[in-house]
């Protein structure tokens, strides 16, 4: 388990914290208060909206199955819609816990964004312009966003102060 370091914005004994376990904002907004930095809000929104879109694949996958299209195997068949339900959570944890500010979604998403480009950039070049860059342009922002600074100062939370044991 990874903690803090010492006098860290997380620290609940840090002014301004309320010890709650919020992740703390580092872009004052109009209000005085602390606001998300406007990265982390479009690479959750970009990451949830993948999960959505794979959990739509998983539901037309399994109508497919329902009606009795042929496959060539019915039970590799199921351990695709498997996988496509398990990513889709996956990717609705991974923006979830992004928007709130923890450490270890920045990485999933930069994975994910990069298998979305080994399948966006075919599919562009495939000659479907128009769907490789629904792909290719989100993901290469998110990308971009993940490496700014406000959103890496953001998402430093580690999680809770308690032992494991």
């Amino acid at each position: 388990m990874s903690r803090p370091p010492l006098n860290s914005p997380h620290d609940p004994a840090a002014p301004g914290n309320d010890g709650q376990g919020t992740a703390p904002n580092h872009s004052a907004g109009a209000s005085g208060g602390d606001q998300r930095p406007v990265g982390i809000v479009v690479i959750s929104i970009v990451v949830v909206l993948e999960a959505l879109a794979l959990l739509t694949a998983a539901a037309l996958y399994t109508y497919q199955l329902v009606i009795g299209a042929p496959v060539a195997s019915f039970w590799g068949a199921v351990f695709t819609l498997g996988l496509l339900l398990a990513f889709s959570a996956w990717l609705f944890a991974v923006g979830h816990f992004l928007f709130r500010g923890y450490r270890w979604p920045r990485s999933a998403a930069l994975v994910a964004q990069l298998f979305v480009l080994t399948i966006g950039f075919p599919t562009m070049t495939g000659g479907l312009l128009l769907a490789g860059l629904a792909m290719v342009v989100p993901a290469l922002a998110v990308i971009v966003f993940l490496f700014s600074k406000r959103v890496i100062s953001f998402a430093s939370r580690t999680g809770g102060s308690r032992s494991a044991l």
